[in-house]
């Protein structure tokens, strides 16, 4: 295939840049400006091999000679690059190989210099003229060029072990950004602020960087932290609970509902607990903004349940100011008490004075899961009133079997009236299942109550029977014959009314 006044190399350059192009314009619409630049240079080429051949005869044959050349090698260049192009971005991808963009224009460029060797080499230069001449040019650069081959090799190796990718989220010191480019010389991440940060290759193969979020994730996530302080005279299940029920339900842009927020007692401080709410991040560019609403929720949280952030006392004005807080804090716990005592049925009898005498007696008494709240067969003179958790009373057979689960316990279940009230060893071991918020009464804290109202005791004994009835039933595993319970019901009561008072020295 000849064309008139071109060389013998153009007919086949004319058709792998057709074939080249077709291949690549429409999948590479981004790079139709440089394409088009090509094509152009390949034009100029085409009429610097046209010109050689009309001026053929009108000019020195030695010009002529070097301007196909140049012109005929420009044509090599313009159709290694749409080659290149074609097979690494458009034809390998398509059968599922992918190769990094740096490792391609490598191996573009060794096709550019394989071809200015071949092309001089046909000019009459001779070959071990140009390898010497190569070499020793080469070990010129490498020298001179040190860093840049730096570069360009960290770029190589970040693209080839898949170790950072466009898209990926990265920390470098006090510097965080998304990748947005990886080339032979540099990588570069946008801020948050919107910067855009060229980091030398090398300097990223040098140092340690974080991948705070990897784009090859299902969904990439950022985990983070935002700490805050409460008195330490609050149960802390109490305020992780509270906590965790408004992150978790409560809808906040950009907080992932999956792995699910964590509120934690990280430390303790002088009066104060430190806590922590840990939460993922679905994007990582407002990360800031996204602390901030997780902040307001945590703040309102707390304060619907009149808790406040722990404060320092260090002013007459903060003094002030505690103290004032601090008595509305005790009128409302006491307040709660009470309401706890009046919902028991074992109190029942008692005058609404009594029963707040009694809620002043009560003791804060929190437990964190799996602790053991009462151990069987242990005496101790006193109660629980669980107000928010789950507790299990287990029942160790005598007979040396393993424990049996008997009964959960919620909010509002009272155990240990028998110990309280007759001074019996505990019948089961509780365990609390969760945290656990309670308060606990003392002999010494009813005593004083009961002494002044003796008649207390035979309705509480009552009470405790049907208690005391129901255990047993739990203990026989239900298997005993309601029947006999019932005929030694008077017998039982009157036995409890007789401990009670000598409990109590009545």
């Amino acid at each position: 295939m000849h064309i008139p006044l071109l060389s013998p190399e153009a007919p086949f350059a004319i058709l792998l840049m057709i074939v080249g192009g077709t291949l690549i314009f429409g999948p590479l619409r981004s790079w139709r400006r440089s394409l088009v630049n090509t094509g152009v240079f390949f034009s100029a080429c085409l009429l610097g091999d046209l010109l050689a051949g009309s001026l053929e005869g009108h000019m020195e044959p030695a010009a002529l000679h070097w301007l196909r050349q140049m012109a005929v090698f420009g044509e090599g260049l313009a159709v290694i690059r749409y080659l290149g192009l074609a097979l690494f971005d458009v034809v390998l991808p398509r059968v599922g190989i992918r190769i990094s963009g740096i490792l391609g224009d490598i191996l573009v460029i060794v096709g550019y210099v394989a071809w200015a060797f071949l092309r001089l080499n046909l000019a009459g230069m001779q070959l071990s003229h140009l390898l010497t001449t190569s070499a020793v040019l080469t070990a010129v650069v490498a020298i001179s060029m040190q860093e840049t081959l730096g570069n360009l090799l960290g770029g190589l190796a970040l693209q080839m072990d898949n170790s950072l990718e466009i898209g990926d989220w990265i920390q470098m010191d006090d510097l965080a950004g998304r990748v947005s480019d990886i080339q032979w010389r540099y990588t570069a991440i946008i801020c948050r602020s919107g910067e855009r940060v060229v980091i030398p290759n090398s300097h990223l193969m040098k140092n340690r960087y974080a991948l705070i979020c990897n784009k090859r994730q299902t969904l990439p996530l950022q985990r983070r932290s935002i700490g805050f302080d409460v008195d330490l005279s609050v149960p802390p299940g109490r305020v992780t609970h509270t906590v965790l029920q408004d992150i978790s339900t409560a809808r906040i842009p950009n907080v992932s509902a999956d792995p699910v927020p964590q509120c934690l007692l990280l430390n303790f401080g002088p009066g104060y607990a430190h806590y922590a709410v840990r939460y993922w991040l679905m994007d990582p560019g407002p990360d800031e903004a996204t602390d901030s609403e997780v902040r307001h929720h945590i703040l309102a949280a707390l304060q619907r349940e009149g808790l406040r952030l722990a404060v320092s006392d260090q002013t007459i004005h903060l003094v002030a100011e505690g103290e004032a807080h601090r008595e509305e804090v005790r009128a409302r716990e006491l307040n709660r008490r009470q309401q706890a005592i009046a919902q028991i049925d074992l109190f029942s009898r008692l005058s609404e004075a009594e029963q707040l005498e009694l809620a002043s007696r009560l003791v804060n008494a929190p437990f964190a899961r799996g602790d053991i709240m009462t151990r069987q067969g242990a005496i101790a003179h006193w109660l629980y009133i669980i107000v928010s958790g789950e507790a299990e009373a287990w029942w160790q057979p005598a007979d040396g079997s393993p424990p049996r689960l008997l009964e959960k316990r919620g909010p509002g279940s009272v155990f240990g009236e028998l110990g309280l009230m007759t001074g019996a060893p505990r019948r089961a071991t509780v365990i609390a299942a969760t945290d656990v918020e309670a308060y606990r009464l003392d002999k010494a804290g009813f005593e004083h109550i009961i002494r002044g109202r003796p008649e207390l005791a035979e309705g509480m004994s009552s009470i405790l029977e049907q208690r005391l009835s129901h255990f047993q039933a739990l203990e026989r595993g239900y298997a005993e014959d309601k029947t006999g319970q019932s005929a030694n019901r008077g017998s039982e009561v009157a036995a409890l009314g007789k401990k009670i008072r000598e409990f109590f020295g009545l």
